[in-house]
């Protein structure tokens, strides 16, 4: 399968290449918005599309990252999405009983995976076309704003265990980079077993910032792990990754103005950068 092709072109350019993501966004009809603003900037794509199961969006997710895969490009997907509601505010706002959770035959346990069900069938039609995804549940649960980390880091270890265990095991997904996503400040007590994970990762919206505290911290807390800077807002000059000595595997502005803030300039200054892999430039895998 060419998930393993993928994860040795991480480890292969790392330190010595950036991949160019971008966050696509989750409206209707609005999926292409980021690229299209990209492609007219820059005249060039990002080596990887970020996706969103949020609203349930399956079907659509599925065939966008087909259509990505089919230009040469990397898929990332995450997934914002509560228990009961399928939006942004139900993954904040929700709050469950975590004991109910974790117990089988329980009606949150039965949620739970029913949940779990409809995204792993998703990915399996991906894996059916043999499209490796980078996998990134559960982003910022250090932060414990979303309902997966508010019963903090010994119940998030094992819901991660949980996910990783039901998708691997029981649905047999093979094509999956799990990709461990912390929130900005890399909280202690919150380290996952480095078997159940391929990519560890932070993100930040502060500023014009290589975000190299962060990197450091993973590098030390995951030594040999690929490191992406998973989510961002503005991007600085691409050199100063190298200069400050935290070379991202991949970095990836999110969706809307977060991206459109960045002067035309920086983004053109990004995508023209050798050092940083666009999609025109980004190997088979």
């Amino acid at each position: 399968m060419r998930k393993q092709a993928l994860l040795s072109l991480l480890r292969a350019m790392e330190g010595k290449k950036i991949l160019l993501a971008q966050q696509e966004s989750p409206n209707r009809g609005f999926s292409d918005r980021e690229c299209e603003w990209i492609q007219a900037v820059t005249g060039d794509l990002p080596a990887i599309r970020g996706l969103d199961f949020i609203h349930d969006d399956f079907d659509g997710v599925v065939e966008r990252a087909k259509r990505w895969n089919d230009r040469g490009g990397i898929v990332t997907i995450c997934w914002h999405t509560g228990l009961i509601g399928n939006s942004y505010p139900a993954c904040k706002e929700e709050n469950p009983d975590w004991e109910k959770l974790f117990a089988a035959g329980t009606e949150e346990n039965d949620l739970l995976f029913s949940r779990w069900d409809r995204a792993a069938d998703a990915l399996k039609t991906l894996q059916a076309a043999d499209i490796p995804v980078l996998w990134r549940p559960f982003h910022e649960f250090d932060g414990q704003w979303f309902w997966w980390g508010k019963a903090g880091g010994e119940a998030f270890q094992t819901l991660w265990r949980m996910m990783h265990e039901y998708f691997e095991k029981t649905h047999g997904l093979k094509n999956l980079i799990w990709v461990l996503g912390y929130s900005g400040e890399i909280r202690p007590g919150w380290e996952i077993d480095p078997a159940l994970f391929d990519v560890a990762g932070s993100d930040t919206y502060s500023g014009e910032t290589t975000h190299g505290m962060a990197y450091q911290q993973l590098k030390r807390l995951y030594p040999g792990k690929p490191l992406a800077f998973h989510e961002c807002g503005l991007i600085p000059p691409p050199g100063s990754f190298f200069d400050e000595g935290c070379p991202w595997s991949w970095i990836m502005p999110w969706h809307g103005s977060f991206l459109m803030n960045n002067h035309p300039g920086r983004i053109m200054e990004a995508y023209h950068d050798e050092r940083t892999i666009p999609l025109s430039r980004l190997p088979r895998f």
